[in-house]
């Protein structure tokens, strides 16, 4: 669940130009994920996300986990969701193939093809936030 919420991710980054989430409650049925954003997304575009998403589970991703020094983390990555971020010297990178690249302390499959199959169950926007809520099946 926690690759399929980096997944998402991407594709609002990449889709919509937004940032990655700055909320995000993931657990192993289903999940959620909020964004500073202008308006709910509309069906097609729930679709689209799907399916993108889904595109890019099935290429089979490799899930590739490094180290590197917090100096060259803060240089190339947002690391204000970092947990304990001041008492760390390196920071975790985790790469989903040529797909996606962030900091991140989360558990992670070895392949995408072990997520299965993505979807959005529902969305809401509220206050500027939009809430993709999703599930793998």
């Amino acid at each position: 669940m926690h690759t399929a919420e980096h997944m998402l991710n991407q594709a609002m980054v990449s889709k919509f130009g937004c940032n990655r989430c700055f909320s995000a409650h993931i657990n192993k049925k289903k999940s959620k994920c909020d964004y500073h954003f202008e308006r709910a997304l509309t069906s097609l575009e729930i679709i689209e996300l799907n399916d993108s998403i889904n595109r890019q589970i099935k290429k089979d991703l490799p899930i590739i986990i490094k180290m590197v020094s917090k100096e060259d983390a803060q240089r190339r990555y947002k690391i204000d969701r970092v947990p304990d971020q001041e008492a760390l010297k390196q920071i975790r990178i985790v790469s989903i193939g040529d797909y996606d690249v962030c900091p991140c302390a989360g558990l992670h499959v070895n392949s995408t093809r072990e997520i299965g199959q993505f979807k959005i169950t529902t969305t809401g926007f509220e206050g500027g936030v939009l809430r993709i809520r999703f599930k793998l099946l």
